[in-house]
């Protein structure tokens, strides 16, 4: 069993380490940029990881759950399955302002890269965006069963399109570092689901 401060050492790595692993990927991220951002030397810092990957994964999770965070604490301050719905969309939304990690959508980030490079963070990635979906297809589920959606409403669809034009933002917004291009996708996203309100 680990002590607490070696758990508080742990914890403090993956914190510090997160933001850089998410702007600059595993490959780009070297063991200075660790280093540098934990203000630990690599032998503390391989000392409570057995190597940069054991980091990575602990710090993709540390970014995902922040996301998940940010998100879930506005929505769950929506009161209908309407609200909470665009609420999702609107999250992301410029006009929000919303703390969210360092680095932008670490699923995004992540697949980028890995996709074919590096299994267990496609893996961390994928599972990521498959809790997404299920998140929203509950969500439209229950709105639909409390008569605020179609009846005829496809949730796994809805929640596609929702998942799809919000990626697309970050990508669009990403390359031609336009906050605008974000926000029009995400408007898009907001006009698909307006369309199953009752």
């Amino acid at each position: 069993m680990r002590s607490s401060k070696t758990e508080r050492t742990r914890e403090h790595i993956i914190a510090a380490t997160a933001p850089v692993f998410n702007r600059k990927g595993f490959a780009g991220t070297s063991i200075s940029d660790l280093t540098q951002a934990t203000q630990l030397t690599s032998g503390s810092i391989y000392g409570n990881f057995g190597n940069k990957e054991e980091v990575a994964l602990a710090a993709f999770d540390h970014n995902l759950a922040g996301v998940r965070r940010v998100v879930k604490d506005a929505v769950d301050r929506c009161v209908t399955n309407k609200d909470k719905l665009v609420m999702y969309i609107r999250a992301y939304h410029s006009s929000q302002d919303l703390n969210f990690p360092g680095g932008g959508c670490p699923m995004q980030n992540t697949l980028t890269e890995a996709d074919d490079t590096h299994e267990g963070l496609r893996k961390r990635a994928a599972a990521g965006l498959l809790l997404w979906k299920k998140d929203l297809v509950t969500l439209i589920n229950k709105g639909i069963a409390e008569n605020e959606f179609l009846a005829d409403t496809d949730a796994d669809k809805i929640a596609l399109h929702i998942i799809a034009l919000t990626e697309f933002g970050f990508l669009m917004g990403s390359a031609t570092r336009s906050r605008r291009q974000v926000d029009e996708l995400l408007d898009m996203a907001l006009e698909v689901v307006q369309k199953i309100f009752i």
